[in-house]
Parts: structure tokens; C-alpha cells; sequence
């Protein structure tokens, strides 16, 4: 495990600091006569456009995005969330084929989106729009917030990288645990900040609307 460390540790040296580029979240509320029936239009742009997770794409990676759409109703005194929808997409590259595969997750549902020769094919169908099926119920004044988590790794997810390591072709996009011993998940944790794993976070609050 040390020396698929090692290894990953010199690829993370190797790449240097992020470059950020423009990340943008859309978040389209329905027409006036369709808002009880019709919850907002959510998409992002830009995700896929960022150098270096194309890289750690290519190089095994997989990227998750994971969105969360809250629906907040506005009070005299406080704002009350009435209701949330997560979903997630997942990019992983296929170095046997050297293919994309990009997935939709929701709830225990998995679409496949496709799979693609090119990198923005992929970008275009991870930035495809998705209608919501999040509705207010009570006639009050609401606003939409899209949350949007980008992560290449995690801690659980090593494993499946050491594979990737060891030569295996094609990793699982999810894992099982393998919490090792404390120095074993200090050095991951250490990796995982040096390669940039970490989430980067992305919010867009919609206009206020009055559904009639």
C-alpha cells in the first residue's frame, strides 16, 4: 500500500496547484401558470472545463458531482426549508477502451448518460438540464438554492485508486472501506489533499417567486 503511496504521491508533485476556471450553476424557475406542477430547471457548466480534473480523469479518477436543490419558504420571522432533492453524477474514464462513462444517480436509480470518445461529449452530457421535482405547496413567497459538492476522490475511495495503481484497468466508481491502520489513513488523507481531492463547493440562489 506505502508504495502505491509513494507513487501517488509523486503524481500529485507532478501537477502543482489547481487552475481555477469558471464554474457556473443555472437554476430556471418554471412559468408562473406551471410553478404548481413544475419545479425548477438545473444545470452546471464549466464542471469538466477545469485542466486538472480532466487530468486526474484520464488518469483514473472518477469525478462525482453531487447536487442539492432546497426549496425555501419565505416567513415574517425566519425562512423554513419545505423540501430538498439530491442527485449525482458520476464521470469515470475506461483507459481499456478509452471511453467516458458518464452516469446519473438518484436515489437507487443509476441512468447511463452514455459513454464518449471525447472529453466534451462527456462535458456536454454532465451539463445536460434537469427539471427538478421540487414544488411549494402553500401560496408564500419562495426562492430555489442549487448546492453543487466536485470531488475527484475520497478517503473511501483509495482503495480502488491502489487498485488502479497495482494496474487494474478499470476501477470501481464505488468501493468498499479499507480504513487500514491510523498511520495508513494519515497517509491517504495526505494524499488526497496533495492531489487536490478535495470538494470544491458551488451555490446559486433562484429569484423570489409567488406561485399563483
Amino acid at each position: 500500500m506505502y508504495r502505491a503511496l509513494a507513487v501517488l504521491l509523486l503524481v500529485a508533485g507532478a501537477t502543482g496547484a489547481p487552475a481555477q476556471e469558471a464554474v457556473s450553476l443555472d437554476v430556471e424557475i418554471a412559468r408562473p401558470a406551471e410553478q404548481r406542477s413544475a419545479g425548477p430547471l438545473v444545470r452546471s457548466r464549466g464542471v469538466l472545463s477545469e485542466t486538472q480534473l480532466r487530468e486526474r480523469l484520464t488518469n483514473g479518477f472518477p469525478a462525482r458531482l453531487h447536487y442539492r436543490v432546497e426549496l425555501w419558504a419565505i416567513q415574517k420571522w425566519f425562512n423554513d426549508l419545505e423540501g430538498t432533492h439530491d442527485w449525482d453524477v458520476v464521470v469515470s474514464y475506461d483507459p481499456l477502451d478509452k471511453t467516458y462513462a458518464v452516469v446519473r444517480i438518484v436515489a437507487d436509480q443509476v441512468s447511463v448518460l452514455g459513454r464518449f470518445d471525447r472529453i466534451p461529449d462527456a462535458q456536454a452530457a454532465v451539463e445536460l438540464a434537469r427539471r427538478v421535482p421540487l414544488l411549494p405547496r402553500r401560496a408564500d413567497r419562495y426562492y430555489y438554492i442549487v448546492k453543487l459538492d466536485v470531488e475527484t476522490l475520497s478517503v473511501s475511495d483509495l482503495n480502488e485508486v491502489e487498485h488502479w495503481l497495482r494496474g487494474d484497468a478499470n476501477p470501481a466508481m464505488r468501493g468498499d472501506k479499507n480504513p487500514g491502520t491510523a498511520l495508513g489513513r494519515g497517509l491517504k488523507t495526505l494524499a488526497l489533499r496533495l492531489i487536490g481531492g478535495e470538494k470544491r463547493q458551488y451555490e446559486r440562489r433562484s429569484l423570489t417567486f409567488s406561485p399563483p
